[in-house]
């Protein structure tokens, strides 16, 4: 089984012998020597133990030795039996293991990863790790061809029917992730709104995927007017001029769920009028990482063609510049859902450019069967000071608690080494929205920075809530609209220094699409 083509980093191939003399390095990822199993890994086992013997550090790090004139590289995972050891390890091993190939020059790598592990999903874990380690920049693609690929295959050893299975899915989570990492990671200006439209067109050509592109001032001015605020003064700047993005998708057979999903696309977070100031503009290109998730889960779909699900997604692209016409504090901006919006820190923008669009998503969820919104965000510093640098948050409106929607995803993203905390929405959120005085519904923010604010991360929920309508659907309603918002402000990566993680598809895939084929 094979996967290839311009939106995977390397070609993915199931392989039944892990000797396969068509690959030019075997990689073994391992709890320990002595978990690799005997008979057809004989040979590597017996390599491995004779180093082990004179080597006492051979349990950690990422080792290069050799067998049958080929490299062999072993990536221990370390322990895994204690109380916080979790997939990740095996994940972690396996990227290492590939940095290291790629390193000594090798581009077809054999990847084996461990029999006996206590994580049940060890395998996809341990693939997608490997992939993650495959990608190249779509700047880098473009610049400079020949070195658009890191490795040209990435074969793996599977030991059943069951694994072999599994190529094709966790091929199609690496191609989302390509996608949301090409947007999500490209500069501001590569990957403005306008070039963020084509490139999400480019990528569903001759898909499944339906793809239509809103651009029209005076329709945004309109329609979105909360998202036609932050865009103001990008608009007179034609190569920054903001773009919804609208996606849909339809899986063979009568559909029995339906994912509404909104992302966050700030192509460049200036901060606006409340501009970013001693550094904290950097890294600001990757606060379309929400909307980069949307395009990558449906990319997912794309490659994997799910039955029975309905998927319907809203990207809203939008630079926040600075400038004369730029939207300031004080201004009152009636949203799409006719609420008065009080505007108090142009820096909290991206609760501005989704609301319209998850208002939409409200409207068109009464029509559709067993719908479910989700908005998808780097919104908070707040959730990065709550739960670091590896963790998604997510939220439920109260419908959707009533299902347990954040547990089962936090169990799926723990099953594929996509982790997420669980916070939840509390009253004082919606008090904290609430108006000043006679003027407005809602205020949109307060002064301070959300990592300085109690609940940052959980209030901005509870403002697009009110702001997009959505109040009027919860448990208390006769038609209650399940709802989750998750912060990936953490768990995106958006350090200058890394590729955007892609958090968190992985998680989404799982519990959404696995046994949707």
């Amino acid at each position: 089984m094979s996967q290839t083509d311009a939106y995977l980093p390397c070609q993915v191939t199931g392989v039944s012998n892990p000797l396969d003399d068509k690959y030019d390095c075997i990689v073994v990822v391992a709890t320990s020597v002595g978990d690799i199993e005997d008979g057809v890994l004989s040979k590597v086992k017996s390599v491995l133990e004779s180093r082990s013997k004179i080597d006492a550090s051979f349990q950690s790090g990422t080792h290069i030795l050799e067998i049958a004139d080929r490299p062999l590289i072993y990536a221990p995972t370390g322990p895994v039996n204690r109380d916080y050891d979790d997939v990740r390890r095996v994940r972690d091993a396996a990227s290492a293991a590939i940095v290291r190939t790629y390193k000594a020059g090798r581009r077809h790598p054999l990847l084996v990863l461990p029999t006996k592990s206590p994580f049940p999903h060890a395998f996809e874990s341990g693939v997608l790790g490997a992939l993650s380690a495959a990608y190249v920049p779509l700047e880098v693609r473009e610049a400079r061809p020949e070195q658009a690929r890191r490795i040209d295959e990435l074969g793996v050893y599977v030991r059943n029917e069951k694994e072999g299975s599994l190529i094709d899915f966790l091929a199609a989570i690496e191609s989302g992730r390509l996608v949301c990492r090409d947007i999500g990671g490209s500069d501001p200006e590569r990957m403005a709104p306008p070039n963020a439209a084509i490139y999400c067109q480019n990528v569903f050509k001759n898909s499944p995927v339906k793809v239509d592109v809103i651009s029209d001032v005076e329709v945004i001015e309109k329609d979105y007017p909360l998202f036609a605020a932050v865009n103001r003064c990008s608009k007179t700047v034609a190569r920054h001029n903001g773009r919804i993005v609208y996606l849909e998708y339809n899986g063979e057979g009568e559909p029995d769920e339906t994912l509404l999903l909104v992302g966050k696309g700030v192509t460049m977070d200036t901060g606006g009028a409340d501009l970013k100031v001693g550094g904290a503009m950097r890294g600001m290109h990757r606060d379309k990482c929400g909307a980069a998730t949307v395009a990558g889960f449906f990319q997912i779909l794309a490659r994997y063609r799910p039955k029975n699900i309905r998927v319907l997604g809203g990207l809203s692209f939008v630079r926040n510049s600075i400038g004369t016409d730029c939207y300031v504090c004080d201004e009152i901006v009636t949203s799409r859902a006719g609420v008065r919006v009080r505007v108090v820190n142009t820096d909290a923008e991206g609760r501005m450019a989704m609301s319209d669009v998850l208002c939409r998503m409200k409207e068109l969820a009464g029509k559709e069967v067993n719908p479910h919104i989700m908005t998808i965000a780097t919104l908070t510093g707040h959730a990065v000071v709550a739960v670091g640098t590896s963790y998604s948050c997510v939220l439920d409106n109260g419908p959707a608690r009533k299902v347990r929607t954040a547990q089962l995803l936090q169990c799926a993203g723990d099953e594929v080494g996509d982790p997420l905390e669980i916070s939840t929405l509390r009253r004082e959120d919606y008090d904290f929205v609430g108006p000043e005085g006679p003027y407005e519904d809602v205020r949109q923010c307060n002064e301070l920075p959300s990592s300085r604010t109690p609940r940052g991360h959980q209030f901005p929920a509870a403002f697009m809530i009110r702001a997009s309508g959505l109040d009027k659907f919860g448990i208390d309603s006769s038609k209650p609209i399940r709802y989750t918002h998750l912060d990936i402000a953490g768990s995106a990566g958006i350090s200058c220094a890394t590729v955007p993680t892609g958090a968190p598809l992985p998680a989404l895939a799982q519990r959404y699409l696995r046994d949707r084929r």
